[in-house]
């Protein structure tokens, strides 16, 4: 692990600043940080318009901790799977959804996760440590690259739904947001980004008072504080009324949209009470909307998701009642690339 300057925590006055203190001229900063942020270098050799001898002290004088590709794999439904590597050895996932109408790349906030929600692969390992703000960047960079590999265009949406919880790592999470949403970066609409937390009340208020521009999803995936807590042990100490003031606070700040995610577990959460539960806590939320997911199954797991009966019955009960509610099919299953199913297997 190197004890170096991260090259990409300096602002390009402090690269400018950097170089002047060598004796170089302040353009070279332009140069490198277009080749960190634009170009997306992995190493410093990569920089080919700055000479051998400065990329060699650059080299010398700073890291460049970026996240490679260890495996891919490729669904039958399209959806591409990718295992990375970071400078130090662990490995997080993030998938490639796409569809007719988007692009869309599912990056991974920490290296496992600490919630422990059940339904979860990624909640059955341990946390190993938050991911850097620029290794979240790479994810998205190299799931663009892959995006225009596979299907010949860039992506069109971010989602924070892959391993970790995201408002655990607040600072790094909307550090990377600020460059992949940068005009000197990606320069990504922070309205095309959602955020997916499990429900952490105190962050999602200070995404409220952060006037932040991206859209924010709750995984709520039951509608009583006592389903709840057997399936997310989270909800203990941010329960439902919490979740609700705090996405109110968060409306009230900032308008942005945002979105209930329900996975549907047979004989737990997929009865006609629970929909009603479901449509009391839409009813007092600004909801934009309410994703009904398929349960996807993970080997620590003993849920199954009801058929497609009880699922249709369930999302047309929510529709009789005035909920705009979607019904999202899996996608990438045989790939365990699925909600939830996040868990280091690529290429195993």
């Amino acid at each position: 692990m190197s004890e170096l300057k991260n090259i990409r925590s300096l602002s390009l006055p402090e690269l400018k600043t950097y170089f002047e203190s060598i004796g170089d001229k302040k353009f070279r900063a332009i140069q490198t940080y277009e080749w960190l942020w634009k170009q997306n270098a992995r190493s410093f050799e990569e920089m080919s318009n700055l000479s051998k001898e400065l990329r060699n002290k650059l080299a010398a004088d700073f890291s460049l901790n970026a996240v490679t590709v260890d495996a891919n794999q490729l669904s039958a439904d399209g959806t591409v799977k990718s295992r990375f590597r970071t400078y130090d050895g662990h490995f997080v996932e993030g998938v490639l959804i796409p569809t007719e109408k988007r692009q869309t790349a599912c990056v991974s906030s920490q290296i496992g996760c600490s919630l422990s929600c059940k339904f979860c692969a990624t909640g059955y390992m341990d946390r190993k440590r938050n991911l850097n703000f620029d290794e979240i960047y790479d994810q998205v960079a190299l799931l663009n690259e892959e995006s225009q590999r596979v299907y010949g265009t860039n992506l069109s949406n971010i989602v924070f739904m892959g391993m970790g919880e995201p408002l655990l790592n607040y600072k790094n999470v909307l550090q990377a947001i600020d460059r992949i949403t940068a005009t000197d970066a990606m320069g990504l609409s922070p309205k095309r980004i959602t955020v997916s937390t499990a429900g952490v009340a105190k962050q999602i208020r200070q995404l409220g008072d952060d006037k932040v521009r991206f859209n924010l999803a709750l995984s709520l995936h039951a509608a009583t504080d006592a389903k709840r807590d057997a399936i997310m042990p989270i909800n203990e100490s941010n329960n439902i009324e919490v979740l609700i003031e705090a996405l109110n606070y968060f409306y009230e700040q900032t308008k942005n949209d945002i979105t209930l995610e329900y996975i549907l577990f047979k004989d737990v959460n997929d009865s006609m009470e629970d929909a009603d539960d479901l449509i009391r806590i839409y009813r007092r939320i600004p909801t934009h909307l309410i994703n009904v997911i398929e349960y996807n199954p993970i080997d620590n797991a003993s849920f199954t998701k009801p058929d497609e009966d009880t699922t249709q019955q369930f999302t047309d009960h929510l529709a009789k009642h005035r909920v705009n509610v979607r019904l999202r099919r899996s996608r990438g299953k045989d790939i365990d690339a699925a909600c939830g199913q996040l868990a280091n297997k690529a290429g195993v």
